[in-house]
Formats: structure tokens, C-alpha cells, sequence
């Protein structure tokens, strides 16, 4: 019996940095599902129910930090696994996404795109 592939979505509004990852993440055994804006990404987290939530904070529509409170404030998506990937690093901002259980609070121009994928695998518990 085949495992289930791991299911992530990627919420980031930048159209290259989305194509970028998608590409790196193709060749990975992950099922990548894509949102450039808060609420459709919630709609889709609530459809395909992920097993990880790589978010951005600064989106059109509703935020990442709105997105993330939303998620926390209900029981279905408490302990869904949820990495910042942000160029915004102020103090407020780090502080709130650890405070709303974020795994991982990843600032983009600090981190090569392989390194995220590779982190991303690592909370997926993918070797």
C-alpha cells in the first residue's frame, strides 16, 4: 500500500518566488497547493486539509497573521503545522507568529529556496 503523499500549501503573492518554489517543490514526493492571497488560501486549507502551511504575511485580501489567528481560533486547525516565510522580521511580527504556534518563522532573503523546501521536508518529517 503506497503512502499518502504529503500535502502542503504555499501562500505567497510574489509570482516569482511562487513559481520558483513550485518548481523546487515538483521534484519532491509533495503535493504543492498554491494561494497568492489570505482568503483563498483559507478556503483551500479548509478544503485540502494540509499537513503543513508555508504562509507569508504581507497578502492581499487578508494577511498572514490574520490568516494565522483565524486558523488557531478553531479546533480543527490548532496544531496545523504552520511556517512564517516573510521578508517582514520586526519584533511585533515574530513575536506574534510564535505566540500563534508558528513552526518555523523563515526570513525570505535569509534563506536559499532549496533551504526552505529541505526545512519544509523536516517538519513534514521527510528525509
Amino acid at each position: 500500500m503506497a503512502e499518502k503523499k504529503k500535502k502542503v500549501v504555499l501562500v505567497e503573492d510574489d509570482p516569482t518566488l511562487l513559481r520558483s518554489l513550485k518548481d523546487i517543490f515538483s521534484m519532491e514526493d509533495i503535493v504543492l497547493l498554491t494561494a497568492s492571497d489570505g482568503e483563498s488560501a483559507y478556503t483551500m486549507i479548509e478544503k485540502e486539509m494540509p499537513d503543513l502551511v508555508l504562509l507569508d504575511v504581507v497578502l492581499p485580501k487578508m494577511d498572514g497573521m490574520t490568516l494565522l489567528r483565524k486558523l488557531r481560533s478553531e479546533e480543527r486547525f490548532k496544531n496545523l503545522p504552520v511556517m512564517m516565510l516573510t521578508n517582514k522580521d520586526d519584533m511585533e511580527t515574530v513575536g506574534d507568529s510564535i505566540e500563534g504556534g508558528v513552526q518555523d518563522f523563515l526570513v525570505k532573503y535569509e534563506w536559499k529556496l532549496e533551504a526552505i523546501v529541505a526545512r519544509a521536508k523536516e517538519r513534514l518529517g521527510i528525509k
